[in-house]
């Protein structure tokens, strides 16, 4: 296996940090989401948003075991986290569903273009194991863009 180089492995550890970072966000403005959706629609929202936030929370645990493995400290903290993430937080205010809906799909599609990003990295690094890992979390999150804008077009 050849020797990673400093930046190469800063890279993917940074990347996997930004990963976190964005898999919690999402997860927080999904469980604001499911708390706060009104309308004719509530109740399909109410639990597409549940399964949405609970399989992210497993995600959240496996980056940062991910991180862990490879020595590095997982970032914890809101205002951490926060700082690391570019993905808005909604307003807590009666909107309309496809404002919750849109507002997911537009966190999602944040996460999937630094998440390939960070593919990249860890194929010039040679990773494979964390390659593996995040082109996993590139796909639920392909399904889930999927699913709503499959979901706005209803709404």
């Amino acid at each position: 296996m050849p020797t990673l180089t400093t930046k190469q492995t800063n890279a993917v550890i940074n990347g996997l940090k930004n990963l976190l970072a964005d898999s919690y966000s999402l997860m927080a403005q999904t469980h604001v989401a499911h708390w706060n959706v009104e309308g004719p629609h509530f109740f399909s929202l109410h639990e597409a948003f549940q399964k949405q936030y609970e399989e992210l929370f497993e995600a959240v645990d496996e980056i940062a075991e991910r991180l862990r493995a490879l020595e590095e400290l997982a970032p914890g903290g809101l205002a951490v986290l926060a700082k690391l993430s570019p993905i808005a937080e909604l307003p807590i205010e009666h909107l309309p569903a496809k404002d919750f809906v849109a507002h997911l799909l537009d966190g999602h599609e944040k996460l999937i273009a630094r998440a390939e990003q960070l593919r990249e990295a860890c194929d010039e690094a040679g990773d494979l194991e964390t390659q593996d890992l995040v082109i996993g979390r590139i796909q639920v999150h392909q399904k889930t863009c999927w699913m709503l804008r499959s979901t706005l077009k209803n709404l």
